[in-house]
Parts: structure tokens; sequence; C-alpha cells
């Protein structure tokens, strides 16, 4: 059952990369030469690039979702807070294994939040973010101390 509930996480994982990838190509088109690829704390865009940098968000997104899903399927060779002994290596494994599922969505919608705002702000400079920059610094900054307390709860 637990492997069968993780493979549905991992296709529905994917399935925000093909999104992801989906977007960019459909809406590539209408993008000016050139777009504004980074932006500060308020949302304002304060670095520009062509109209290639448009396929970064998704180009990162898949690498991330390579490197996590051979985390997940070789646990042993990654780097665990803990020691991994032979009464917590069942435990840890499993925390490990849905907290780099669960970071991994977190990392998910941030990218395609920032891909709709990064094409959006091509086409109108007043164009807002739909998650603001704060609350996504806040979920990644506030997620990985819960997972490490998590991790160490179980050790």
């Amino acid at each position: 059952m637990e492997n069968m509930l993780f493979t549905i996480f991992d296709i529905f994982n994917f399935g925000w990369v093909v999104f992801l990838w989906g977007f960019t190509i459909r809406n590539y088109k209408a993008l000016p030469e050139r777009i504004p690829v980074h932006f500060d704390m308020q949302g304002q865009a304060d670095g520009f690039g062509g109209k290639p940098f448009a396929f970064l968000m998704p180009l990162l997104a898949l690498v991330l979702y390579g490197v996590f899903t051979y985390g997940v399927r070789y646990p042993e060779g990654t780097n665990f807070p803990v020691e991994i002994t032979t009464q917590n290596r069942g435990a840890q494994f499993l925390v490990m294994k849905i907290g780099m599922r669960l970071l991994f969505l977190i990392l998910a919608v941030i990218f395609m939040n920032i891909q709709d705002y990064i094409f959006r702000c091509a086409a109108d400079e007043k164009a807002k973010p739909r998650i603001s920059f704060a609350a996504i610094f806040l979920s990644v900054v506030l997620f990985t101390p819960a997972l490490l307390f998590v991790a160490h709860l179980f050790k």
C-alpha cells in the first residue's frame, strides 16, 4: 500500500513538471523578446533576459524531479540529520521519502507560480504574483526545520 501511495504521489509530482512544460510551450509565442527573469522580494522585476529564459523553470523542475526521484529510490546514498541505525532505518527512510516528495510538491507549485508571473509580467508590468514571494520564501524556510524536527523525533 505504501509503495502504491508513493507511486501515485510520484505521478502527481511528475504531472506538475509536465504541466509546467506544457504551460511554457503553449504560451511561449506570446512572449516579447525581453522577459523578466528575476524579481525582488516585493515582486518587482529587477533582471531581464531573452525569450529562451522562459524554459529555465521547466528545466529546473525536471532536473530537481530527477534528483529527488533518485534520492527516494536510493535513500542509502542520501544525507540524514541523524545517524542511521538498524532500529531507526525504516522510520528515517519513510520520513525522508515523504519529506522529499512534499518538498518537491512545494517547489513545483513555486516554479509554476514564478513561471506564471514571468509570463504575466512580460505582458503587463503591473501584474502581481498569485502567491507572494514572501510566502514562497517562508514556505521553503519553514518546511526544512519542520522536516528536520520530524527526523529527530524518530532517531
